[in-house]
Protein backbone atom coordinates (compact mmCIF):
# COMPACT_ATOMS: atom_id res chain seq x y z
CA UNK A 1 0.00 0.00 0.00
CA UNK A 2 0.81 3.46 -0.85
CA UNK A 3 2.28 4.85 2.35
CA UNK A 4 0.99 8.82 1.88
CA UNK A 5 3.00 11.52 3.46
CA UNK A 6 0.71 13.01 6.07
CA UNK A 7 1.33 15.64 9.37
CA UNK A 8 0.02 17.19 11.96
CA UNK A 9 -2.22 20.40 12.24
CA UNK A 10 0.16 23.14 13.63
CA UNK A 11 -0.61 24.84 16.66
CA UNK A 12 0.69 25.15 19.94
CA UNK A 13 0.08 27.00 23.47
CA UNK A 14 -0.81 31.04 22.07
CA UNK A 15 -3.44 29.74 19.84
CA UNK A 16 -4.74 27.46 22.83
CA UNK A 17 -4.49 30.73 25.13
CA UNK A 18 -6.27 32.41 23.13
CA UNK A 19 -9.54 30.56 22.48
CA UNK A 20 -9.47 29.68 25.85
CA UNK A 21 -9.41 33.82 26.58
CA UNK A 22 -12.39 34.60 24.34
CA UNK A 23 -14.71 30.98 25.09
CA UNK A 24 -14.13 29.64 28.74
CA UNK A 25 -16.24 26.94 27.90
CA UNK A 26 -14.27 25.36 24.89
CA UNK A 27 -10.93 26.65 26.89
CA UNK A 28 -12.39 24.15 30.10
CA UNK A 29 -12.53 21.25 27.20
CA UNK A 30 -9.11 22.00 25.74
CA UNK A 31 -7.93 21.44 29.35
CA UNK A 32 -9.74 18.40 29.70
CA UNK A 33 -8.90 16.97 26.43
CA UNK A 34 -4.98 18.04 26.04
CA UNK A 35 -3.20 18.77 22.64
CA UNK A 36 -5.15 17.28 20.42
CA UNK A 37 -3.60 16.29 16.66
CA UNK A 38 -5.54 16.49 13.64
CA UNK A 39 -3.79 14.54 11.01
CA UNK A 40 -3.78 16.56 7.87
CA UNK A 41 -2.40 15.39 3.83
CA UNK A 42 -0.31 18.16 2.41
CA UNK A 43 -0.78 16.64 -1.26
CA UNK A 44 -4.00 18.81 -2.11
CA UNK A 45 -5.02 15.58 -5.02
CA UNK A 46 -4.73 13.09 -2.44
CA UNK A 47 -6.14 15.00 0.45
CA UNK A 48 -9.19 15.85 -2.46
CA UNK A 49 -9.64 12.49 -3.23
CA UNK A 50 -9.98 11.67 0.60
CA UNK A 51 -12.77 13.93 1.18
CA UNK A 52 -15.11 13.14 -1.56
CA UNK A 53 -14.87 9.46 -0.05
CA UNK A 54 -15.92 10.62 3.51
CA UNK A 55 -18.76 12.64 1.87
CA UNK A 56 -21.95 11.38 4.06
CA UNK A 57 -20.00 8.54 5.74
CA UNK A 58 -18.61 7.07 8.94
CA UNK A 59 -14.72 7.49 9.36
CA UNK A 60 -14.66 3.87 9.83
CA UNK A 61 -16.17 3.57 6.19
CA UNK A 62 -13.77 6.13 4.62
CA UNK A 63 -10.54 4.35 6.45
CA UNK A 64 -11.94 1.00 5.00
CA UNK A 65 -12.17 2.48 1.20
CA UNK A 66 -9.42 4.22 0.90
CA UNK A 67 -7.23 1.06 2.22
CA UNK A 68 -8.69 -0.31 -0.91
CA UNK A 69 -8.18 2.13 -3.37
CA UNK A 70 -4.73 1.96 -2.46
CA UNK A 71 -4.31 -1.38 -2.72
CA UNK A 72 -6.87 -1.75 -5.88
CA UNK A 73 -5.86 1.47 -7.70
CA UNK A 74 -2.43 1.82 -7.12
CA UNK A 75 -0.81 5.27 -6.13
CA UNK A 76 -3.17 8.15 -5.57
CA UNK A 77 -2.00 10.96 -8.10
CA UNK A 78 -4.23 12.15 -10.67
CA UNK A 79 -2.20 10.57 -13.71
CA UNK A 80 -2.96 7.01 -12.49
CA UNK A 81 -6.68 7.59 -11.18
CA UNK A 82 -7.35 9.66 -14.62
CA UNK A 83 -6.11 6.08 -16.12
CA UNK A 84 -9.02 3.92 -14.25
CA UNK A 85 -12.64 3.61 -15.31
CA UNK A 86 -15.15 4.49 -12.77
CA UNK A 87 -16.36 0.86 -12.31
CA UNK A 88 -12.30 -0.04 -11.08
CA UNK A 89 -13.28 3.30 -8.89
CA UNK A 90 -16.59 2.13 -7.43
CA UNK A 91 -15.51 -1.32 -6.85
CA UNK A 92 -13.66 -0.17 -3.65
CA UNK A 93 -16.40 0.48 -2.26
CA UNK A 94 -18.01 4.05 -3.25
CA UNK A 95 -21.05 5.22 -5.06
CA UNK A 96 -21.16 5.22 -8.77
CA UNK A 97 -21.82 8.95 -8.25
CA UNK A 98 -17.96 9.00 -6.19
CA UNK A 99 -16.27 6.91 -8.98
CA UNK A 100 -17.61 8.75 -11.51
CA UNK A 101 -16.65 12.58 -9.69
CA UNK A 102 -13.04 11.25 -9.07
CA UNK A 103 -12.33 10.11 -12.52
CA UNK A 104 -13.39 13.52 -13.53
CA UNK A 105 -11.86 15.17 -11.82
CA UNK A 106 -8.23 13.44 -12.06
CA UNK A 107 -9.21 13.88 -15.83
CA UNK A 108 -9.55 17.43 -15.59
CA UNK A 109 -6.27 18.01 -13.50
CA UNK A 110 -4.36 15.96 -15.91
CA UNK A 111 -5.18 17.80 -18.83
CA UNK A 112 -4.27 20.98 -16.93
CA UNK A 113 -7.94 22.39 -16.73
CA UNK A 114 -7.73 22.71 -13.03
CA UNK A 115 -4.43 23.58 -11.41
CA UNK A 116 -4.93 22.63 -7.53
CA UNK A 117 -1.16 24.80 -6.62
CA UNK A 118 -2.92 28.11 -7.69
CA UNK A 119 -4.84 27.38 -4.60
CA UNK A 120 -2.38 28.53 -2.16
CA UNK A 121 -2.21 31.56 -3.57
CA UNK A 122 -5.95 32.10 -2.98
CA UNK A 123 -8.20 33.25 0.36
CA UNK A 124 -10.39 30.70 1.46
CA UNK A 125 -13.79 32.25 -0.03
CA UNK A 126 -11.52 32.39 -3.66
CA UNK A 127 -10.74 28.29 -2.84
CA UNK A 128 -14.07 27.28 -1.84
CA UNK A 129 -15.85 29.34 -5.10
CA UNK A 130 -12.81 27.49 -7.36
CA UNK A 131 -13.09 23.92 -5.70
CA UNK A 132 -17.16 24.25 -6.22
CA UNK A 133 -16.78 24.43 -9.84
CA UNK A 134 -15.75 21.09 -9.89
CA UNK A 135 -18.00 17.94 -9.87
CA UNK A 136 -18.55 16.42 -7.01
CA UNK A 137 -17.32 19.43 -4.53
CA UNK A 138 -19.31 21.30 -2.80
CA UNK A 139 -18.47 23.35 0.38
CA UNK A 140 -18.34 21.06 2.73
CA UNK A 141 -15.72 19.01 0.71
CA UNK A 142 -13.76 22.58 0.11
CA UNK A 143 -13.90 23.19 3.67
CA UNK A 144 -12.37 19.98 4.22
CA UNK A 145 -9.70 20.85 2.02
CA UNK A 146 -8.84 24.27 3.54
CA UNK A 147 -8.11 22.46 7.35
CA UNK A 148 -7.13 19.27 6.33
CA UNK A 149 -4.87 19.66 3.49
CA UNK A 150 -4.09 23.41 3.65
CA UNK A 151 -4.20 24.09 7.30
CA UNK A 152 -6.04 27.38 7.06
CA UNK A 153 -6.57 28.13 10.39
CA UNK A 154 -10.69 29.60 10.45
CA UNK A 155 -12.65 27.28 9.41
CA UNK A 156 -15.75 26.49 11.02
CA UNK A 157 -17.79 24.21 8.46
CA UNK A 158 -21.55 24.48 9.31
CA UNK A 159 -22.08 21.72 6.93
CA UNK A 160 -20.30 19.59 9.23
CA UNK A 161 -22.75 17.37 11.59
CA UNK A 162 -19.81 16.07 13.66
CA UNK A 163 -18.85 19.98 14.30
CA UNK A 164 -22.23 20.58 14.78
CA UNK A 165 -22.85 17.91 17.22
CA UNK A 166 -19.57 19.08 18.66
CA UNK A 167 -20.90 22.57 19.35
CA UNK A 168 -24.40 20.97 21.08
CA UNK A 169 -22.61 18.71 23.49
CA UNK A 170 -20.06 21.84 24.79
CA UNK A 171 -22.92 23.79 25.54
CA UNK A 172 -25.33 21.91 26.25
CA UNK A 173 -27.93 22.29 23.50
CA UNK A 174 -30.55 19.97 22.52
CA UNK A 175 -30.53 21.94 18.91
CA UNK A 176 -28.79 24.63 17.45
CA UNK A 177 -29.42 27.46 14.54
CA UNK A 178 -27.57 28.83 11.72
CA UNK A 179 -27.56 32.10 13.43
CA UNK A 180 -25.97 30.45 17.08
CA UNK A 181 -23.07 28.59 14.65
CA UNK A 182 -22.63 31.76 13.47
CA UNK A 183 -22.25 34.09 16.65
CA UNK A 184 -19.77 30.58 18.18
CA UNK A 185 -17.78 30.82 14.57
CA UNK A 186 -17.05 34.57 14.81
CA UNK A 187 -16.20 33.94 18.80
CA UNK A 188 -13.73 31.76 17.46
CA UNK A 189 -12.50 33.82 14.32
CA UNK A 190 -9.51 34.04 13.98
CA UNK A 191 -8.59 30.41 14.86
CA UNK A 192 -11.83 28.45 13.83
CA UNK A 193 -10.09 25.57 12.83
CA UNK A 194 -8.26 24.95 15.65
CA UNK A 195 -11.64 25.26 17.67
CA UNK A 196 -12.74 22.57 15.18
CA UNK A 197 -10.29 19.99 15.83
CA UNK A 198 -12.10 20.14 19.63
CA UNK A 199 -15.34 19.97 18.66
CA UNK A 200 -14.68 17.37 16.36
CA UNK A 201 -13.16 15.22 19.15
CA UNK A 202 -15.89 16.53 21.93
CA UNK A 203 -18.61 14.89 19.64
CA UNK A 204 -16.78 11.88 19.42
CA UNK A 205 -16.42 11.68 23.32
Amino acid sequence: MQNIPTKYFEYGIEEIAYLKSVDPTLGAAMIRLGKVERVIIPDLFTALLYAIVGQLISVKAVHTIWTRMQDQLGEITSHNIAMQSPDDIQACGMTMKKAVCIQHIAHTIEQGAFDLDELHSLTDTEVIRRLIALNGVGKWTAEMLLINSMERRDVVSWGDIAIRRGMMKLYGLSEITKTQFDQYRLKYSPLGSIASIYLWTISFE
